[in-house]
């Protein structure tokens, strides 16, 4: 299994194959960087500052306006599938409040917003007859974003897969939800690229796909074994079909990317030997997912240790999924620390002692250097030309004091760090473009319900109030600086 932000501790996906000891090694980089002297704390102009946010976690209104459910309707109405049986019916009602939340954004001084569109919102059955109210929201949404200054930033697919196609094919079984996928993406470039210029396919594989085939801690809930590494690739595929179908559909200088969350690999202690074991690492351990995605192939090392579970690739299939991207979002919230090893792997990945640092969810390691070795090893990898931090963030245990504050000096430490490591990427001239926070507002934290807050404005469930906390006003500050502060 790989990793996602809730398995952080589970490293077996290494041992699943033998190890792949090819990765390259680009001449004068690893290990060998001579930091730039760093201007002060600033990053540089024209650096995109945002949130990020999800359909199914904030807008609610499940059933109106001829949206159909989704499988995390399904999932979250099934009982002890989330904490106090909390579902997404009414979220935090952006929905219908769409405006207020656009004038938080404002508030804060953000360029870009990264939402996303629900597919049952436009497509209800998965397929077929759009619905015209559910573009109409859409519609609605951007306008506020362009005339507010803000850069809308859509992800496509955001899990909220439409409980149709699970009826019917079996969701991520089946690569017809891929062609449909790719079906739903060419529709929604073809109406709104006129006002939308960037255009995430797809977010984080191997939730959507571990999380809900393998594990089955996420909708629509089902284990599968062995058969997870077709699930795999049918959202790659989904992904890359997706990716032609906006070049085919959407204006010409529309651009589009991914949002993934890959192993981060850092190097526990920074000499040239460990930063060659986490560029192997890194490619390795995301072997089934991001990899392929930036290279075109699976490495030959994965496919052999999969033996009889490989899975199935039809002729195109590795082309759509290697379908260049105009940029790489990266959703970092915590490192997997690695070192140097003489084994066949050539790296080492180092276990998580009982005493790491976490914040208020239990999977959500504090390790900021990820937030700059992120970035460096697509670049150095991968040869990424543009990338961006689409989500980093932390739940905390916030309170709602009697004069209606959150001091979450918590979250503040976090994301002051984790800012300082971006900004070394942005003084190394590592291709780091912008930042996205997760998240806007406190909302549907997927299983774990409303119990987990991840969000800079405090919302009161019972009123649904937005309030700002302290992390807004320093993240506030941060962009009316364009620095860490």
């Amino acid at each position: 299994m790989f990793l996602t932000r809730r398995n952080l501790g589970k490293l077996a996906a290494a041992a699943m194959a033998p190890p792949f000891t090819g990765a390259a090694q680009p001449a004068g980089r690893g290990g060998g960087r001579q930091p730039l002297p760093q201007q002060g704390s600033a990053f540089p102009e024209k650096f995109a500052w945002g949130c990020s946010s999800s359909a199914y976690q904030i807008e609610g209104a499940v059933a109106e306006d001829g949206r159909k459910p989704s499988i995390w309707d399904t999932f979250s109405h099934t009982f002890g599938k989330t904490a106090n049986g909390d579902t997404g019916d009414v979220a935090a009602d952006s929905y219908h409040r769409y405006q207020t939340d656009v004038q938080l954004l404002r508030s804060l001084g953000a360029t870009a917003y990264r939402f996303s569109f629900s597919w049952p919102r436009i497509f209800p059955d998965g397929t077929g007859q759009p619905n015209e109210a559910g573009v109409a929201y859409y519609q609605r949404l951007t306008d506020e974003l362009l005339q507010s200054g803000i850069e809308p930033y859509a992800t496509l697919f955001h899990w909220d897969l439409p409980q149709a196609l699970e009826d019917r094919v079996g969701g991520w079984q089946s690569r017809l939800t891929a062609q449909a996928f790719a079906d739903y993406a060419g529709y929604v470039a073809a109406r709104f690229s006129d006002r939308i210029r960037n255009f995430i396919t797809v977010n984080e594989f191997s939730c959507f796909t571990d999380g809900g085939y393998y594990s089955g801690d996420k909708a629509p809930g089902k284990r599968l074994g062995s058969q997870i590494y077709q699930v795999r690739h049918n959202g790659l595929l989904a992904h890359g079909l997706g990716v032609l179908a906006i070049r085919a559909a959407a204006r010409p200088e529309t651009r589009v990317g991914l949002a993934d969350n890959p192993y981060v690999c850092v190097p526990a202690i920074e000499t040239k030997a460990n930063v060659a074991a986490a560029q192997s690492a890194m490619r390795f351990t995301n072997a089934g997912l991001l990899t392929p995605v930036l290279e075109g192939s699976y490495p030959d090392a994965y496919l052999t240790g999969l033996g009889a579970n490989a899975p199935r690739i039809a002729a195109g299939d590795m082309q759509a999924i290697g379908a260049p991207l105009d940029f790489l979002g990266l959703n970092i919230y915590s490192p997997v620390y690695v070192t140097a090893a003489d084994n066949a792997y050539g790296y080492a990945l180092l276990p998580r002692p009982a005493s790491s640092p976490h914040m208020a969810s239990s999977w959500l390691y504090v390790g900021p250097e990820c937030a700059y070795w992120g970035p460096r090893l697509a670049s150095e990898i991968w040869k990424v030309k543009e990338i961006y931090i689409t989500e980093n963030g932390c739940s905390s245990d916030d309170v709602l004091t009697a004069d209606r504050q959150v001091q979450d000096t918590d979250r503040v430490m976090y994301l002051r760090n984790h800012l300082w490591q971006a900004h070394r990427a942005a003084a190394e001239h590592i291709p780091l473009k912008g930042y996205f926070l997760w998240s806007l507002m406190d909302n549907f934290e997927w299983a774990d319900g409303y119990s987990k807050r991840f969000g800079l404005h405090y919302v009161d469930f019972r009123s649904l109030e937005r309030i700002p906390k302290l992390s807004a006003a320093f993240y506030r500050e941060v962009i009316t600086q364009n620095a860490v502060v």
